[in-house]
């Protein structure tokens, strides 16, 4: 179990760009999947993208493929999502995850949750 920790939120306008970060921040960090959900108001949580920190592989929600990007930098165990094109209906906290695998989190079976990251966009 990690704990997790989110940045780079913020209020963009459409077609805008903004980054995220998360990093591990506790006692040991061990390999995981890691990824990204976001939640509206008034709607469910949704997973948006993920990456596998051994060796890169990335998944993408439909609705963010060839907008989004997720990565890694290993020298820091930190995850990105870098969001171009960004769209009022991508306004949502946005919350760092991690798991065992791609897989796992996209079954929503989660091993640590960062506290999530405000990203508005306005129209």
């Amino acid at each position: 179990q990690v704990q997790l920790v989110e940045s780079g939120g913020g209020l963009v306008q459409a077609g805008g760009s903004l980054r995220l970060s998360c990093a591990p921040s506790g006692r040991t960090f061990s390999t995981y999947a890691m990824g990204w959900f976001r939640q509206a108001p008034g709607k469910e949580r949704e997973f948006v993208a993920a990456i596998n920190w051994s060796d890169g592989y990335t998944y993408y929600a439909n609705f963010v493929k060839g907008r989004f990007t997720i990565s890694r930098e290993n020298a820091k165990n930190t995850v990105y999502l870098q969001m171009n094109s960004l769209k009022a209906e991508d306004t949502a906290n946005y919350y760092c995850a991690a798991a065992k695998s791609v897989s796992t989190m996209t079954s929503l079976d989660v091993d640590s949750w960062g506290q999530g990251t405000q990203v508005t966009v306005s129209s």
